[in-house]
């Protein structure tokens, strides 16, 4: 919206909208998953290139026909169940065991519409919270790392993946990605392998993420899909000569796709709203580390736990622990204030 020549607002079920945007577009993606698949189809019906297609969008925004999907075709993930009624909840109990965690089957993200339970009694009120909407029980991973990769995938079925990044979590938001993931070359070859396998058999067209839980065992479990650019994949835009945003660009407009190249190690630090006020302080000192690359979204309210931008300190260094600090001391020289009348 900032930065084009034509803006067209509405929901996005809008059908009268999205005929709309159809005739002004050559190639209609998008970059969020909790959209009406209904205009997904409607576009396609009417001979407009979208990437990804609806067969990815339905797949992808829903975790137990992504859970399925996976598994059908051979990649690891935790044990899960159905609960698409009140009298599935025992028998998923006894499927998945507990610890568990339920999850919406669609509409959930940074850690919305879910619910980790311990027995049959947290399942249930889980299940009365959730007030009718469909579920999956996912057995709870008691993982070492999670890490995630980005990859990119063309028409022509060609599929690049950027190095796995290491996320650290703060209450389901991701706060920090350590790139590259501080696992051995046999995880990180095994992760992209699978992440190819996913892209081929899903048959997306465009940047893509699939994160996973790494296990003290050293196995390898997708936690989810995201068709579409990943927070995880914003060291990208510093670190490696070509973005993931410029991958996806490049996919889904027939150009050749770039090999990813590390040129930098990173860490990328999210920055969220606080709820108290919309002016970010201390971005003067921050921006004095010649190491630091600051992006502003530029969204107005900095409402609590928005994601209103994020930073990448890069160093030629390997990534140890006094550069995750020296990344969250500067990450806590911000602030947020009222905005001066």
């Amino acid at each position: 919206g900032q930065v084009a020549d034509e803006q067209i607002v509405a929901a996005y079920d809008d059908m009268d909208a999205i005929d709309d945007l159809g005739r002004r577009t050559d190639v209609v993606t998008y970059e969020f998953e909790n959209i009406a698949i209904a205009s997904v189809e409607r576009l396609e019906r009417n001979g407009c290139a979208v990437a990804p297609g609806s067969d990815v969008l339905r797949i992808t925004q829903n975790r137990l026909l992504e859970k399925t999907f996976l598994r059908s075709h051979g990649v690891p993930v935790a044990e899960f169940a159905a609960v698409v009624s009140p009298q599935d909840t025992d028998e998923a109990c006894r499927t998945v065991g507990f610890p568990m965690v339920i999850k919406t089957c669609s509409g959930g993200y940074d850690g919305k519409g879910q619910w980790r339970v311990s027995d049959a009694a947290g399942a249930r009120r889980a299940l009365s919270e959730a007030k009718g909407a469909e579920l999956i029980c996912e057995a709870f991973v008691p993982f070492e790392r999670e890490i995630s990769v980005v990859a990119t995938r063309n028409a022509a079925d060609r599929v690049v993946t950027y190095p796995p990044g290491e996320n650290q979590h703060d209450g389901g938001i991701l706060a920090m990605t350590i790139a590259p993931a501080r696992v051995s070359e046999a995880v990180a070859s095994r992760a992209r392998a699978m992440t190819e396998t996913i892209a081929r058999n899903l048959e997306i067209v465009g940047t893509f993420c699939v994160e996973y839980f790494l296990t003290k065992d050293g196995e390898l479990l997708v936690n989810e899909i995201a068709p579409r650019p990943h927070n995880s994949g914003h060291y990208t835009m510093n670190a490696t000569v070509c973005s993931q945003y410029e991958q996806h660009i490049r996919a889904i407009c027939a150009l050749p796709l770039s090999t990813p190249q590390l040129i930098r190690n990173a860490v990328m630090m999210n920055i969220l709203g606080a709820g108290q006020g919309d002016q970010l302080c201390g971005v003067d000192e921050l921006l004095r580390d010649p190491s630091v690359v600051l992006h502003i979204y530029g969204k107005r309210h900095a409402v609590a736990r928005r994601k209103m931008g994020h930073f990448t300190m890069l160093t030629a260094d390997p990534i140890d622990e006094s550069a995750i600090e020296r990344a969250r001391t500067t990450h806590a020289l911000l602030g947020w204030k009222p905005a001066a009348n």
